[in-house]
Parts: C-alpha cells; sequence; structure tokens
C-alpha cells in the first residue's frame, strides 16, 4: 500500500468515526432510532455511549503522553 492510499484510508476512516460520533453523542437525541444495531444500542444507552467514543482521544493522550515523559526521562 502506498502512502498516499493508507492517509487516504486513515482520513476516510477518520471521517466515519466523526460522522458515527456526532450521531451518537449529539443527534440521537433529535433524530428517531436508524435501525442500525450499533447505532441504536448507543442512541438508546444514556452513560455508556461517552465512554465508548472519548475512549480512542482519551488513549491517544495518554500515549503521546507516556512517550514524552519517556523521552525526557531518557535524555535527562
Amino acid at each position: 500500500m502506498e502512502f498516499g492510499t493508507s492517509g487516504h484510508v486513515l482520513l476516510a476512516l477518520s471521517a466515519v468515526f466523526f460522522a458515527v460520533a456526532s450521531y451518537a453523542i449529539l443527534l440521537s437525541a433529535f433524530l428517531p432510532l436508524p435501525g442500525i444495531s450499533v447505532l441504536d444500542v448507543l442512541a438508546s444507552d444514556t452513560h455508556y455511549k461517552y465512554f465508548a467514543i472519548l475512549i480512542i482521544p482519551t488513549t491517544a493522550y495518554f500515549v503521546i503522553a507516556n512517550w514524552v515523559g519517556w523521552q525526557f526521562y531518557r535524555f535527562s
């Protein structure tokens, strides 16, 4: 896979994740259930839908902060 192609795939997956997360957190309160089982579960849940969506940026922050801390420790 070429570098440009993998970048397009990453961009497309990010856009799909953004759309699903936007529906789950913001739009599900105002729109009827779509009939897709995963989206129905996210829309009807009142607590864990936020956990399922926010675990990705939280994990990314933890990995980056851990790497930066390791670099400070390693080169000090």
